[in-house]
């Protein structure tokens, strides 16, 4: 029996009907389930033969494939004017949906980059972040510790701004002690003008763009040119710098004997999912290295692996090589040739070697690639072996019907009861399940804070939404942690009872690290809840996990209120200037970000914003100073 007979006569009527509509352009389609969530995103040069495809008794399909069609329940389509352009919208659709039968790189936001912002004196930064702001990329880096190592060296290096902090070149302060240790140009103080610093900078972008012969070759030239000119303390200066930088350069690697820059991807598979190697050789050395896990991969064959991975990859990454090494070929490899080069800007090629250096280093990375998967696969071992045993401790310990998978945490947060905020984090699996994090601004807003009517408020409105068919709170949990004790976890348990859900909830007492556990599942009115308390040993893997999700849940809800309390102070010091309204204050912390900033930029800058006048500018660096 196909795929397609275990559908309903409804559900096959309505796919039926839908086929028949389809046009013969290229575009790209999503196949649902019956929740309307998207199970699968594909794309085609004729829509109208490719899905119809999928759901003719004759055609073989892959388990995979197989179990997907059998689930589908219906279907979109978007026509666009060209394959490439198919291709652009596929990855930004894989990419928003995240669907479960598409090959998906793991949705990690943590890759570490190192930035050169967009400033008349840029900063060298580290970024987990890629944003569209003219700023410089460079990575992603195997770890934060090779970005802050390799931080460290440019600025010793370099005389870049050491602070961090963004200066317009005015003099502003008295420059610091980095200054005095030519380790700073002192923009700040006014001492550096943005040429000067732009070459700086400039070279500060080929060393980490690896072209370190080209970086070496201009300062030599600078060197003779300053020798020649007889600024012996300028060329001596150089000549320091040219070795260190000399120095720096020899432990990269010379893999090889070609000055091209490109990227070598290797990839390994086995039961649970594929990892995917890339080498970043630039100029013909080993700059960085980095593994990539990819998802829904289990059973599709490598080509198709690799290409997923490429498309999604080359969507959102910094640069974009001479040259691409691949370890088996990709069906579509032309039009991906073709669209990586308009993204370029550039000739781009991709390749499978046959021999040579280049199957060399595609080799190499497939090495490292087989490593990162057995190391993956033994931490994943790891993590569900103790998952298991934390589920089993808190099932035994908290006398819960069944191991809790999806535990949700809720905390408050306020100062004396200003600007109370609550905070809702879910582990599924042990892991944070950052997208089903919630927060909420509290309404009830006493003389005297009471954290209990707080917390009682933050369970309501999370029940009431469930109780309402919200999508946002659409998931009950195996189990509720509440920060705090006995009062905290009745309140909770108050907002619970009246919305009527049923959920197992405990507390967490801060000071001995208790959990509070209610006797009665439901107390009666009279009698009011009754409670026993347990201990686990710290570091057994059950209390570990709730005082993780715990902490998490503070962290959260901290973070929430520092931001709200920050915006409000700053909208409070703005509010007192004459002149200054609700629309001018907004166009003011849009444009320069927060207050500190404001307060650094000069009167012209300010006047310069929509709406303002330079009398107004005036006014608002005057209390600013006061302030």
């Amino acid at each position: 029996m196909s795929s397609v007979d275990l559908m309903s006569k409804t559900a096959k009527e309505s796919i039926e009907a839908k086929l028949k509509q389809l046009p013969a352009c290229p575009g790209c389609y999503l196949f649902k389930d019956a929740e309307g969530e998207v199970l699968y995103v594909g794309k085609a040069l004729a829509l109208k033969n490719r899905v119809r495809s999928y759901f003719q008794s004759s055609t073989r399909h892959s388990n995979r494939i197989a179990r997907m069609v059998s689930r589908v329940r219906d279907l979109e389509w978007i026509v666009v004017e060209s394959e490439l352009e198919a291709l652009v919208l596929e990855c930004n659709l894989i990419k928003r949906h995240r669907p479960p039968y598409n090959v998906r790189l793991r949705d990690d936001k943590s890759y570490p980059y190192i930035t050169i912002t967009h400033e008349k004196f840029p900063r060298v930064l580290f970024t987990r972040e890629l944003r569209k702001d003219g700023a410089k990329y460079f990575g992603p880096y195997p770890s934060a510790y090779t970005v802050r190592e390799t931080l460290q060296t440019l600025h010793k290096l370099f005389p870049l701004i050491p602070c961090g902090k963004s200066w317009s070149g005015r003099e502003e302060q008295r420059p610091c002690l980095y200054y005095h240790m030519k380790q700073c140009l002192a923009p700040c103080a006014g001492l550096s003008n943005s040429k000067e610093y732009a070459e700086v900078v400039q070279q500060v972008a080929l060393f980490l763009s690896g072209k370190g012969d080209a970086l070496i070759k201009r300062l030599r030239t600078q060197m003779e040119d300053a020798a020649e000119a007889l600024e012996f303390e300028k060329a001596a200066a150089l000549r320091d710098k040219l070795a260190a930088i000399e120095s720096v350069l020899q432990r990269q690697s010379v893999l090889s004997s070609e000055p091209v820059d490109r990227d070598v991807i290797a990839v390994v598979k086995d039961d649970r999912g594929s990892a995917i190697q890339m080498l970043y050789v630039r100029g013909g050395k080993l700059i960085g290295q980095r593994q990539f896990l990819l998802d829904g991969s289990g059973d599709v064959p490598p080509n198709e692996v690799v290409q997923e991975f490429v498309k999604q990859y080359y969507a959102t990454a910094p640069e974009v090589p001479r040259e691409v090494l691949l370890p088996v070929e990709i069906e579509e490899r032309k039009i991906v040739q073709q669209w990586l080069r308009n993204r370029k800007g550039g000739t781009v090629s991709i390749e499978v070697p046959q021999g040579g250096d280049r199957l060399r280093l595609v080799d190499l990375a497939a090495q490292n690639a087989q490593q990162a998967l057995v190391a993956a696969s033994q931490a994943a071992a790891q993590k569900e072996a103790w998952f298991e045993e934390a589920q089993s401790q808190l099932q035994d310990a908290l006398e819960l019907p069944g191991p809790p998978f999806r535990i949700e945490g809720y905390d408050i947060s306020n100062v004396q009861g200003a600007l109370p905020v609550g905070s809702m984090v879910v582990m599924e699996g042990g892991e944070p399940a950052k997208s089903e994090y919630r927060r909420f601004r509290i309404r009830y807003n006493p003389e005297t804070p009471n954290d209990f009517a707080m917390m009682k408020e933050v369970l309501l409105r999370r029940f009431r939404a469930y109780a309402e068919g919200d999508p946002k709170f659409g998931k009950l949990p195996d189990l509720i942690v509440v920060d705090g004790g006995r009062g905290q976890l009745g309140a909770a348990m108050e907002a619970r009872d009246e919305v009527g859900v049923t959920v197992p909830m405990v507390g967490l007492a801060k000071q001995l690290e208790l959990l509070v556990v209610p006797l009665e599942e439901r107390p009666s009115k009279e009698s009011g809840p009754r409670y026993r308390d347990v201990e686990l040993p710290l570091q057994s893997p059950g209390l570990v996990l709730v005082r993780r999700l715990r902490d998490e849940a503070h962290r959260f809800a901290q973070s929430f209120h520092r931001k709200l309390r920050d915006k409000n102070i700053s909208r409070s010091a703005l509010e007192e200037v004459p002149g200054v309204g609700p629309r001018r204050k907004r166009l003011l912390l849009r444009t320069f970000g927060s207050l500190e900033a404001i307060r650094r930029a000069s009167a012209e800058e300010i006047a310069a914003v929509p709406t303002m006048t330079h009398r107004i500018a005036l006014a608002i660096k005057d209390h600013l100073k006061e302030a």
